[in-house]
Formats: structure tokens, C-alpha cells, sequence
């Protein structure tokens, strides 16, 4: 970036911030539409997920090892939903601009009507609740076995996915004032209401 008598380029400043923004827009809608795999090579970037709740009915928890393009590998255990409904959504993520600092990119939803999901995986390094409720809860199921929530079919096929490691899995599960840190979020069908996509100067995410 050209930096000159205190002027910053704001053509090359926009080639930086502009597809970033196309590209969660493209994401937005390429959930909506069921248009993404379970499975794809990460940027390896750390990303913040709050919800004020999540609702789910048929929950699996697994591990696996997420890929970055460049080849490295990050662990990571997988939380899939088959059907969640989210209230309070909220997802960020800090990118840093050569000569004007951090900036993130807040995405916020649901806030009067329930996000819904399907066949919903999040890639996570991290969770917390302030309280979480499970029905007909399993833990230290095999992964192979795992039968009341979903398993990415991808993930399957993954030669870090194995069949007779440990696993979760629970009828429905009621979390509040969840929080994830993730590398990656996957669904069927994503659907938001209220969406805004907000990009800030500063450090502004989730929590």
C-alpha cells in the first residue's frame, strides 16, 4: 500500500476491505442455499461465534484436524447440529490492514427472530456456556457409532476422522450465553433474519 505525505491509497485500501465484505455476503448466502460442503481447506485464522442461545435437536461433539491451504494441520473438535435455532447470533473476526491496523468484521443476526439451521458444524478450539441442558446424553460413544446428530459426510471421508474415537451425543441440548472460538462454520441451510455486516476500525468482536 502507498503511504505518501500522510494520504492513505484509498483505491488499494478498498481492494483490501471490499472483498472481504463480498465474500461474508457470498457467505451468507451460500448457506442460505445450502451451497457449501462440510469441508474445505481453513485460512487457519481463530474467529469468535456468541450466541445469546442455541437450541438444538440431535447434537454431536467429535474430534478431527482442520487444514489450512498452506498444509497445516489444526485440531479442532466438531460440534454438528441436525436442526439449531439461534438467538442474539454474533461472529467476528479481526483482520489487520498494512498501515491503518486491525479492523473487524462483525456479523450480527437473529436478534427478534430465531436464526435457523440445518446440518449445522462449527470447528471449534473453544466453548463456553453459562448454562447447558442435554436430553439422553451419551458421552464416550464412538464416533463411528454416533446416531442422534449429524457426522459430516466429508468429515468421514477425512483420514484424521476416527471411527473409534471418543464422541457426544445427546436427543436436544439447550446452551445460553454460548461462546465459541472457531475456524470454521459449515451448514445445509443457514437462514438469518435481521442480518447486518458491519466493518469497524479497532477491535470490536463478540466477547
Amino acid at each position: 500500500m502507498l503511504h505518501r505525505a500522510g494520504r492513505t491509497s484509498w483505491k488499494r485500501f478498498a481492494g483490501v476491505l471490499v472483498p472481504s465484505a463480498l465474500a461474508v455476503a457470498a457467505l451468507g448466502v451460500g448457506m442460505a442455499q445450502g451451497a457449501l460442503a462440510a469441508s474445505f481447506l481453513i485460512s487457519g485464522q481463530k474467529f469468535q461465534v456468541a450466541l445469546d442461545t442455541l437450541d438444538v435437536r440431535g447434537l454431536s461433539i467429535y474430534s478431527l484436524v482442520d487444514v489450512t491451504r498452506k498444509g497445516t494441520l489444526v485440531p479442532v473438535f466438531v460440534t454438528g447440529a441436525s436442526h439449531a435455532e439461534i438467538s442474539g447470533l454474533c461472529q467476528s473476526v479481526v483482520v489487520t490492514i498494512p498501515v491503518l491496523g486491525p479492523y473487524t468484521l462483525r456479523v450480527t443476526g437473529g436478534e427478534r427472530r430465531r436464526v435457523e439451521a440445518k446440518n449445522l458444524f462449527l470447528d471449534a478450539t473453544s466453548l463456553s456456556s453459562k448454562q447447558a441442558n442435554f436430553n439422553d446424553l451419551d458421552i464416550g460413544v464412538a464416533a463411528g457409532a454416533v446416531s442422534k446428530g449429524p457426522i459430516s459426510r466429508e468429515d468421514r471421508k477425512s483420514r484424521f476422522f476416527d471411527p473409534n474415537g471418543f464422541a457426544q451425543q445427546a436427543d436436544s441440548a439447550f446452551l445460553s450465553d454460548v461462546r465459541f472460538t472457531t475456524v470454521a462454520v459449515s451448514a445445509a441451510t443457514f437462514n438469518v433474519p435481521d442480518l447486518d455486516v458491519r466493518l469497524r476500525q479497532g477491535r470490536h468482536e463478540c466477547f
